[in-house]
């Protein structure tokens, strides 16, 4: 057993919480500008990659500006969109919309089809061999604060906890990683984010931050058309009130992606965004891509679509929030990477500038300008009224709205759209809800949750502390069973919640070693009780080419 549970710690000049793809810019920026300055990267999955999930469609504009030579360099870029579909569905029918009547953003000339976990892996490369240190398998657990208030850097979680949080013999004690500035890119519905947005009051004066649950498998189809790009909305989520859309991508070597983003505005609380995603599968446009293939990885992720309206402000004393992290993704293009990827090079250029300077533990006030100076804060102010639109009038009328606003407009109507009711408020309760019956997968196209889980390789050490934590444990039985019928039991896409019958009693559930880290739990339920912190480093998921 550790002697003393009093922490090392180690100084660097920045520390990167996240090696996604707005971290791993960040980091790879710093060091071209400066070689001298100290960068860490930590990582909570077992591997760069690990925890990464995207549909992807890569815009190359950031990355052509990090690594204008990145295909010498052999990045994992190699698939060209080479046809570009969007469908509209019904039950068992598609209208395939014209081209010239798609929204902008949503036409891909020019980009490439991609797993972003290699794309990560590939950056990875890149900053280690410009002298960054990355360190996966370390969770950032805690935001250290100065007594001013301003972020010192933070401490990775304790390893070797038991269930009750005692040590065990294994037990090692985190290490605090110091900085003269700290950046935080989670990803979407980061943690510590979340903590600092709550802290600093970044979000004052904002629309709520919006998510959509997206879920993905990857499928190895003998027929598969390297190249080929489909977009759907419409039916199955239309039919349930919800919006969101479907897509389907034709990678090299076999591989065909599919999957199903949910708005989390959904208002019935029957709604299994997981059983909608395998109804999916089954419609007949759908159906036929996948013919004769087999499933090989699944996934789930929320992504954030508030845009402008719901973005933070993004610097406080001590650090910077980039990437999704502060909602940076594009929802009109369905696209965050290479925005997030231009948010960390711009902090990059503010954090190299403030450090040349002497100064540390600073607000980077300047940071907000130089962002807004960025094609990436233009992009998505142009497109900034794309995903209020497709709330308010759904899908089809709200793809009208943006082919208006967008194609004809240029984005530049003289007024901005508001999203302000959180998604967790969307929820009508269950006695005004009609419960919807899900067929049964057919294990051909059609799964059940606990084999999908296995297909993630996810996997936590059990006996840890829960990292599902419930502000209030009477809650989910006491409230959100009656008011709601509990509908943890559906959002979540891994099977971690259940409500089950004990003596006869209603029990709440949490299969905490199941957890694929989508986040949807903290951000969907009802009561805002769950509260999800990172469990010990290296849980989690592990995702192959996803």
């Amino acid at each position: 057993m550790t002697a003393s549970y009093e922490r090392e710690s180690m100084p660097y000049d920045v520390v990167i919480v996240g090696a996604g793809p707005a971290g791993l810019a960040t980091a790879c920026r710093l060091k071209q500008l400066n070689s001298d300055i100290s960068v860490c990267v930590l990582e909570k999955g077992s591997e760069v990659g690990a925890h990464i999930l995207s549909g992807a469609i890569l815009e190359t504009r950031a990355l052509d500006e990090l690594f204008p030579d990145w295909a010498a360099l052999g990045a994992p870029v190699t698939t060209k969109v080479t046809e570009d579909q969007v469908m509209l569905l019904s039950e068992s029918g598609a209208k395939r919309i014209p081209s010239l009547l798609v929204p902008k953003p949503m036409h891909n000339d020019g980009n490439y089809i991609i797993s972003l976990g290699n794309l990560c892996r590939f950056l990875a490369e890149q900053a280690e061999n410009l002298g960054v240190e990355i360190f996966p398998g370390f969770a950032a657990a805690e935001i250290l604060y100065g007594e001013q208030g301003q972020v010192l850097g933070v401490a990775t979680g304790d390893m070797g906890r038991g269930k009750d949080g005692s040590p065990k013999d294994s037990f090692e004690p985190g290490m605090e990683l110091h900085a003269k500035y700290t950046i935080f890119a989670e990803g979407a519905r980061g943690h510590l984010g979340k903590e600092l947005i709550a802290k600093f009051e970044l979000a004052k004066g904002k629309d709520p931050q919006h998510f959509g649950l997206g879920i993905k498998e990857l499928w190895r189809v003998p027929k598969a058309s390297p190249g080929l790009v489909m977009h759907t909305a419409g039916w199955p989520l239309k039919e349930n009130g919800a919006t969101g859309g479907g897509f389907l991508y034709h990678l090299d070597e076999e591989q065909v992606v599919v999957g199903l983003v949910t708005d989390l505005s959904y208002t019935n609380p029957y709604l299994s965004p997981f059983d909608e995603f395998q109804r999916y599968k089954h419609h007949p446009e759908i159906a036929k891509q996948l013919e004769g293939g087999e499933r090989i990885a699944y996934g789930a992720r929320a992504i954030a679509k508030g845009g402008l309206q719901s973005q933070p402000t993004m610097y406080f004393a001590g650090g910077l929030l980039v990437g999704d992290d502060a909602g940076t993704l594009n929802f009109a293009k369905i696209k965050g990477s290479h925005t997030a990827m231009k948010s960390g090079m711009v902090a990059a250029e503010c954090l190299a500038a403030a450090l040349s300077r002497g100064e540390a533990h600073t607000a980077l006030a300047d940071f907000e300008q130089a962002y807004k100076n960025s094609w990436a804060y233009e992009e998505l102010h142009t497109q900034r009224n794309f995903g209020p639109a497709q709330h308010k009038w759904g899908n089809v009328l709200g793809s009208a709205y943006a082919f208006i606003d967008i194609n004809l407009f240029g984005g530049r109507l003289p007024w901005t759209l508001s999203d302000p009711v959180a998604d967790h408020a969307c929820l009508d309760k269950a006695a005004a809800s009609a419960p919807i019956a899900y067929p049964k997968p057919d294990n051909k196209l059609s799964f059940d949750k606990l084999s999908s889980v296995f297909l993630s390789n996810t996997n936590h050490e059990e006996e840890q502390p829960c990292h599902l934590q419930l502000i209030d444990s009477e809650v989910p039985i006491a409230k959100n069973l009656p008011d709601y019928a509990e509908p943890a039991q559906r959002y979540c896409p891994a099977g971690v919640y259940e409500v089950v019958e004990v003596d006869g009693k209603s029990q709440f559930q949490i299969n905490a070693q199941n957890c694929v880290h989508c986040k949807t739990c903290d951000i969907k339920d009802p009561a805002q009780n769950i509260q999800w912190v990172v469990p010990e480093g290296g849980g989690g998921p592990n995702y192959p080419n996803m």
